[in-house]
């Protein structure tokens, strides 16, 4: 069977899932530059959205000390 038979035939037994699915392929081949919402620019960029600075890492007797309890 062709592969247009068979779209055709998946597209009228699951309309819904066709049409999610041909909505999705517009928007990741979409430009992010035409009108896209700031959020989209920012995630399909390669910086961060988060500082890439990490806060130092407490002790680990520390953490034991807090998880039971003790001081």
């Amino acid at each position: 069977m062709a592969v247009m038979e068979k779209l055709k035939m998946f597209v009228v037994q699951e309309p819904v899932v066709a049409a999610s699915c041909l909505i999705a392929g517009f928007g990741i081949l979409k430009s992010p530059n035409l009108n896209s919402p700031p959020f989209a620019n920012n995630f399909m960029s390669e910086t961060p959205l988060v500082a890439t600075k990490q806060p130092p890492q407490p002790a680990l007797s520390d953490v034991v000390a807090g998880m039971s309890g003790k001081k």
